[in-house]
């Protein structure tokens, strides 16, 4: 099953480099991102105990050392398709080797691994499908395949407020809570746990959201965005679109958040 949406995210490419550029930068400002993966950490199954493990979309390597530590006895690789976050977790101790590849595509030998854990990265792979095919081929029998992702209604109210200012993509997309059920349940893995959370950061000003998004590489990368510099009429526009949401803890930011585990029977 493939979503039409999925065909329009971003080139993986640009993903690449737009994390390569934000690795110094990414550990000051990944609150959500430590909150969700320590989430799914904490969803693994109680028994499990990897010899050989994976953190796939690795980034700086947070999660390989906090696998390393859960999983002593363990061999751990690190897998990111960007250059520039390998080398930056390679100055820490996490992983046993650190590998650049793709998750469509993984660099790893069949029937490798024992578990597969992935956080906040495979809402940038356009082929979930071709996801889950490589998950199954690489676990052994027996082995996890646990990851978070993000869905439909993440960043919904910056969606919003673009939307009265222009029609333009500001926003990145990501696919459907609906899509990510179908595949899993086609993936010919077993489904242990597939759920979708609503998590809500808030800022003080419309500037520290964009800041903190730019400093995650997570900024706008999609195919229809603007080229060129954003007129200051259109910000201003914004702005005011914007301070619709304002609560009693600020500026609102929704993540919907994705979490899955699956095991290879």
């Amino acid at each position: 099953m493939t979503d039409p949406q999925e065909a329009r995210l971003p080139d993986k490419r640009q993903v690449a480099a737009s994390f390569s550029r934000a690795a110094a930068s990414y550990d000051s400002v990944a609150e959500l991102q430590r909150a969700v993966g320590a989430e799914l950490l904490a969803q693994l199954p109680a028994e499990l105990a990897p010899a050989r493990w994976v953190d796939l979309g690795s980034g700086t390597g947070h999660f390989s050392r906090a696998l390393a530590e859960r999983f002593p006895e363990g061999q751990g690789t690190a897998v990111d398709i960007a250059e520039g976050m390998l080398r930056h977790a390679r100055a820490s101790v996490g992983a046993s080797q650190y590998v650049c590849g793709d998750a469509e595509r993984l660099p790893l030998a069949s029937v490798s691994q024992q578990l597969i854990f992935s956080s906040l990265a495979l809402q940038w792979c356009a082929d979930f499908a071709a996801v889950l095919g490589e998950a199954r081929r690489v676990l052994q029998p027996g082995g996890v395949f646990a990851f978070s992702s993000l869905c439909v209604g993440t960043l919904q109210e910056l969606r919003d407020s673009w939307q009265v200012v222009d029609g333009f993509v500001h926003v990145n997309r990501f696919r459907r809570f609906e899509d990510y059920q179908a595949l899993c349940a086609a993936s010919g893995l077993d489904v242990l746990e597939l759920r979708s959370e609503r998590r809500v950061l808030h800022y003080r000003d419309l500037r520290q959201l964009t800041h903190e998004l730019k400093a995650l590489g997570a900024h706008n990368l999609n195919p229809g965005r603007p080229g060129g510099l954003t007129g200051r009429a259109r910000v201003l526009a914004l702005l005011e679109a914007y301070e619709r949401f304002r609560d009693d803890q600020g500026l609102p930011a929704s993540w919907q958040v994705v979490y899955g585990v699956l095991r290879r029977s």
